[in-house]
This record gives structure tokens, C-alpha cells and sequence, in this order.
């Protein structure tokens, strides 16, 4: 899989600001089929950082109703990265 497709987007959340804060730990919408090993090297590669752990979690899609239909949102995965000391993502510095 490219790198690039592997990383969807950077989750900006109140959450994900405390984790920042507290243990240099960023978090990134991810493709539903990658590992941690892609994730990974895709983050490593892209913002040139060091990753010290990665977490993943899939989340569930959430229902919804239209009108007497019932849907559900989409189902994702999330990935919580830990850098290294001292290394920082440009993205979540304005957080």
C-alpha cells in the first residue's frame, strides 16, 4: 500500500490535545486495512520523525434514521502515534 493512502488525515480533538500535551502522542485517521507496521513507516517517512509506539482502534460507525430507514455511518480506524522526545508534526502545532 503507498504511504500516502495509508495516512487519511490528522484527528484534531479536544483528546487528542491532552495526549499531545501529556506524552507527545498524535493521532491520525487511518485506511482500515493498515497495520501498525505501515502506519509506522508512512509517518516516520512523511514528517520525518521517530515513532516510539503505535496504538490502533477501530471505530464503529454510528446509526442513523432517515425517516423510517436506518443507516449507519461508516466504519474507521484510528491510529494514536508516540514520538519520539523532542520531534514534533507541524500539523498539531497550532493546537
Amino acid at each position: 500500500m503507498d504511504m500516502y493512502r495509508v495516512i487519511e488525515k490528522p484527528l484534531v480533538t479536544e483528546k487528542g490535545s491532552c495526549m499531545l500535551a501529556s506524552g507527545n502522542w498524535v493521532v491520525f485517521r487511518v485506511h482500515p486495512e493498515a497495520n501498525k507496521i505501515q502506519i509506522r513507516e508512512a509517518v516516520q517517512k512523511i514528517f520525518d520523525v521517530k515513532v516510539l509506539h503505535v496504538n490502533t482502534q477501530v471505530v464503529q460507525g454510528k446509526r442513523k434514521r432517515f425517516g423510517k430507514a436506518v443507516g449507519q455511518s461508516k466504519t474507521w480506524k484510528k491510529a494514536m502515534v508516540q514520538l519520539k522526545e523532542g520531534d514534533k508534526i507541524e500539523i498539531f502545532e497550532g493546537v
